[in-house]
C-alpha cells in the first residue's frame, strides 16, 4: 500500500544541529533595517564608527612578508584587470556575461560519456545515467592532458574536467525533472525511478577538446567515467578499520558505497581532484525507536550532532524500494543483533562526509575517502601554496548553520619530485593521511587561533558530551570534536580559496537566518566575525538573521601556514546596494557590484582575480544569481567598527567588527548573471586564463511537479532556449567562457 506523504518540503541545505555552548562571540550590528527600506520593529542604535574610504588594495600589495609567497600574476602592457562592462541584474532566463565575452554551453545533464549511449531526450525516458553527465554540477577542476595522453600542466586546448554532481531537483521524494511523469511522490518508490537518481549523484571526469574557438566534450573518450552513489570507495586515513565504519557490506571497515552531495572541490599539488561530501545527512532515515535499540548509547550523541534523529525521514524514499541491499543501506537504524554493526547499516552514514580524493587521469585507482580531515558536511578543500619542506595545508568548511572553519596540516613535508609521481593516489596517502586537524576560533579583537582536534588537546579527550575513542573517533566526530574545543559558530561556511598573492585564505559565509538580537533556542547572537542581524523584505515576507551573507578572510601569523595564530577581517559584505551603508550594506556596495549569499569562491592562478558565485534565495525577487570578479586587498586594510544595539530589556549590546576597505568600480564588477532559479557554481580555467568553465546549477528548480507535463510553467527552460539539447526541461550544465579577441579572462 502506498503512503502518500504529506510533509512539507525540506530544505536539506540548511542544516541546524549545532546545539553546542560555543561562543558566537560577543553581539553585533543588530539592524531592523530592511535592505529595501522597511523597518519592522526593534530600536538600533548605532554607536561610534569609525569607517576607512577609499580603495582596495591591488593583488600585489601585502603585509605578509612570506618569501615563499607567490608574486602577482603579470598582466601584459595591454592588459587591465577588471576591464569590462558591469554586468547589470537580470531576472531574465539565460546566462549574461559582459560585451566582448561569448558564453557556450559545454556539458548537460544526461550528455554521453561513452559510446553507444544514445544522445540525451530530456523527456523523462532517459537511463544508463551511469554512462552520462549527473545533475547538478557543482565544484569542478580541470587537468590538462598532453598529446602523449600524459598529464600536462601547460596544456591550454585538451584537457579533462573533473566535476561534481551534487543532488538533483526534488519535490516530495521524487526527482521529478528526471521521469516521464514526474515520478512518484509517494511511499514506497518505485525502484526504477530510485535507481536512476541513485546514479545521478557523484562525480564525472569528461574530457573536453577546443578546435578554432569552440570546445566540445569527447564523448567517447577512454578517460571518460562516473563515480556515483554506490561506487565502491576505499577508507583511508586514522578510520580505515575502525568499528564505528563496520557495516554489513564492509565488516572489516575498509570501504563503503558511495559518494554524496559533492559540492565544492580542490586540485592537489600532486595532481589528484577532491571532492567534498556536503550535505548526505538527509539521504538516511532512522526508526522511531532506534534511540532505544541503540542503549541510547554514544551513538545516539553523534547521530543527533549530524542531523539524523530517530524518526526522522529520508530527503529520496530510496530506503523503500525494496529488499535489496542498495535500498537497504539508506535505513541507519539498529536492526540485527551483532555487536559490532556487520549485520546491518547502524554506522553506514559514519562513511559519508569526508573529503574524497580521486585520480581523473587513472579511471582504474580506487577513490579514498580521507577521514584524516574530517567528517562534516564539507564545501571546498583549498590548497596553501606547496613549498619545499614545508607541511601541505589544506582549509575547509563546514556548511550548516551555526558550524565552523577547519585546516588540515600534513605531517609530511612537501617534496617537489612528488608533483609528477606516478602514483598521484600514494602522494595523497602521504600528504593526507597522517598530519593534525584544527578548526578556527575568531576572537573580538580580530585575531584568531586554531584549535588542535586531537586527545592531544586536553579539553576534546576529557569531553562529558562525548567521550572519544582514539583519533579516528575524532575524525569521524569532528563536529563533537571542534565543539569540545571551543571553536567559533559561523555563518555557513562555504568555499574557501587562498589568493595566490600573498597567501591570505577568504571564507563564504553564505548566510545565516538563525541570527538573533535576542537568541532563543538554537539562535545565535551576533559577534565580531559574524555582525549583523537584520530584517531584508523579499516580496512582503521579513528575512531574518544575516540573510545576505559575508566574506572573511584570515592572515596566517606563521610563513608557512601550519601554525596556530591568525588575525581576520571581513573582506565584503553582502548586501543591496540601497541597503543603509551604516546597518546592513557596510561595504559599500553599488548597483555594479552588489550580491546576496556568497557560496562559490574561487582564486585565479592566471590574473589572480577572485571570483565568488552566489546561492541566494534572499535576493532573487531583485535579481537571478550571478558571479563576480574582485582585485582582493589584504587583511588589515580597512577599519574596524564598534556598533551598540538595544535589546529586547532595554540594555546595550556592543561588538567591535573589522571591515575591510569598499571596494572601488574597478575592484569590483559583476561579470555573469545566470537563468531563473539556479544557482551559479564551480570554477576552473585552463593554464593562460584564455577560458573559464562554470556551472549552471539547477535552473528552473522552484519549478511545481505538478507542472511537468505543462511546459509553459516551467520557470526556466535553460539551456535548450539557449540553443542547447533536445527538449525544453531544464538541465544543470557546464558552460565555457571565452573573451572575443584571444585574451584572458576579467581583463
Amino acid at each position: 500500500m502506498k503512503t502518500k506523504t504529506n510533509t512539507p518540503k525540506v530544505d536539506f541545505n540548511d542544516e541546524d544541529s549545532n546545539t553546542s555552548n560555543n561562543p558566537t562571540f560577543d553581539s553585533v550590528l543588530q539592524t531592523r533595517l530592511s535592505r529595501r527600506g522597511m523597518l519592522k520593529g526593534g530600536t538600533l542604535t548605532l554607536g561610534s564608527v569609525l569607517f576607512g574610504v577609499g580603495g582596495l588594495a591591488a593583488c600585489g600589495s601585502s603585509s605578509d612578508d612570506d618569501d615563499d609567497s607567490p608574486e602577482t600574476p603579470p598582466t601584459s602592457p595591454s592588459e587591465t584587470l577588471l576591464d569590462f562592462t558591469a554586468v547589470p541584474k537580470s531576472l531574465a532566463d539565460a546566462v549574461i556575461v559582459p560585451s566582448g565575452y561569448t558564453a557556450q554551453v559545454l556539458y548537460a545533464l544526461g550528455d554521453p560519456l561513452s559510446a553507444g549511449v544514445l544522445a540525451y531526450r530530456n523527456d523523462g525516458t532517459d537511463i544508463d545515467f551511469e554512462n552520462r553527465a549527473g545533475d547538478h554540477h557543482d565544484g569542478m577542476e580541470w587537468f590538462g592532458l598532453g598529446a602523449d595522453n600524459r598529464p600536462s600542466a601547460s596544456s591550454t586546448d585538451r584537457g579533462l574536467l573533473a566535476v561534481n554532481h551534487e543532488a538533483t531537483t526534488n519535490e516530495s521524494f521524487s526527482s521529478f525533472f528526471l521521469h516521464q511523469d514526474g515520478g512518484t511522490n509517494t511511499l514506497p518508490r518505485p525502484a526504477a525511478e530510485v535507481d536512476k537518481e541513485v546514479a545521478i549523484h557523484g562525480i564525472s571526469v569528461v574530457e573536453i577538446q577546443k578546435t578554432g574557438n569552440s570546445w566540445a566534450t569527447m564523448s567517447e573518450s577512454s578517460f571518460n567515467f562516473r563515480l556515483t552513489a554506490l561506487s565502491e570507495i576505499e577508507i583511508a586515513g586514522p578510520a580505515r578499520g575502525n568499528p564505528l565504519l563496520v557495516t554489513k557490506y564492509s565488516p572489516d571497515a575498509t570501504r563503503t558505497r558511495g559518494t554524496l552531495n559533492n559540492c565544492g572541490t580542490g586540485k592537489s599539488p600532486w595532481g589528484t581532484f577532491l571532492t567534498g561530501e556536503e550535505n548526505w545527512y538527509g539521504y538516511f532515515t532512522r526508526d522511531s525507536a532506534d534511540d532505544a535499540a541503540r542503549g541510547n548509547d554514544k551513538s545516539v550523541t553523534s547521530l543527533l550532532r549530524y542531523g539524523r534523529s530517530q524518526g526522522a525521514g529520508s530527503r529520496h524514499g530510496w530506503e523503500s524500494a525494496g529488499a535489496d541491499d542498495r535500498y537497504a543501506r539508506w535505513n541507519i537504524s539498529q536492526s540485527g543483533t551483532s555487536a559490532d554493526g556487520s549485520d546491518d547499516y547502524r554506522n553506514e552514514m559514519n562513511g559519508q562526509g569526508y573529503i574524497v580524493e580521486i585520480d581523473p587521469y587513472d579511471r582504474s585507482r580506487k577513490a579514498k575517502k580521507r577521514t584524516a580531515l574530517g567528517r562534516f558536511a564539507h564545501e571546498s578543500a583549498a590548497f596553501r601554496k606547496a613549498v619545499a619542506g614545508q607541511p601541505i595545508v589544506v582549509y575547509m568548511g563546514d556548511d550548516a548553520r551555526g558550524e565552523y572553519i577547519y585546516k588540515w596540516v600534513s605531517a609530511a613535508n612537501w617534496d617537489p619530485a612528488d608533483a609528477d609521481a606516478i602514483s598521484r593516489m600514494s602522494a595523497g596517502d602521504k600528504y593526507l593521511d597522517n598530519g593534525k586537524l584544527y578548526a578556527a576560533k575568531f576572537s573580538e579583537d580580530g585575531t584568531g587561533s586554531w584549535l588542535e582536534l586531537s586527545l592531544q588537546n586536553p579539553v576534546v579527550s576529557s569531553s562529558a558530551t562525548y567521550p572519544f575513542a582514539d583519533q579516528a573517533d575524532v575524525a569521524i566526530n569532528a563536529r563533537l570534536a571542534a565543539d569540545a574545543a571551543g571553536a567559533t559558530k559561523m555563518d555557513r561556511p562555504e568555499w574557501c580559496g587562498v589568493n595566490p598573492a600573498n597567501g591570505e585564505v577568504y571564507f563564504a559565509l553564505t548566510n545565516n537566518t538563525s541570527r538573533r538580537i535576542d537568541p532563543t533556542g538554537s539562535q545565535y547572537a551576533p559577534d565580531a566575525a559574524n555582525p549583523r542581524v537584520y530584517t531584508d523584505m523579499k516580496n512582503g515576507t521579513a528575512q531574518m538573521g544575516n540573510p545576505n551573507g559575508h566574506i572573511l578572510r584570515v592572515r596566517e601569523s606563521s610563513a608557512t601556514g601550519s601554525g596556530d595564530q591568525f588575525d581576520w577581517d571581513v573582506y565584503l559584505f553582502g548586501a543591496q546596494a540601497d541597503a543603509d551603508a551604516g546597518t546592513i550594506n557596510l561595504s559599500n556596495l553599488t548597483d555594479d557590484q552588489d550580491f546576496s549569499s556568497p557560496d562559490g569562491l574561487v582564486f585565479s592562478e592566471a590574473t589572480g582575480l577572485c571570483w565568488f558565485q552566489t546561492d541566494d534565495g534572499a535576493y532573487t525577487d531583485v535579481t537571478n544569481c550571478m558571479m563576480l570578479a574582485a582585485r582582493p586587498g589584504q587583511v588589515g586594510d580597512g577599519e574596524k567598527k564598534s556598533l551598540n544595539y538595544t535589546k529586547a530589556d532595554g540594555s546595550a549590546l556592543t561588538v567591535d567588527t573589522y571591515v575591510g576597505q569598499p571596494p572601488a568600480a574597478e575592484q569590483l564588477k559583476r561579470f555573469l548573471v545566470g537563468p531563473v532559479g539556479c544557482e551559479i557554481t564551480g570554477f576552473c580555467e585552463t593554464p593562460d586564463g584564455k577560458a573559464i568553465f562554470v556551472n549552471i546549477q539547477h535552473p528552473g528548480e522552484n519549478t511545481s511537479q505538478a507542472d511537468i507535463a505543462n511546459p509553459s510553467k516551467y520557470t526556466s527552460q535553460w539551456p535548450s532556449n539557449f540553443g542547447y539539447g533536445a527538449g525544453v526541461r531544464p538541465r544543470s550544465a557546464t558552460i565555457v567562457i571565452t573573451k572575443d579577441d584571444g585574451g584572458r579572462i576579467g581583463t
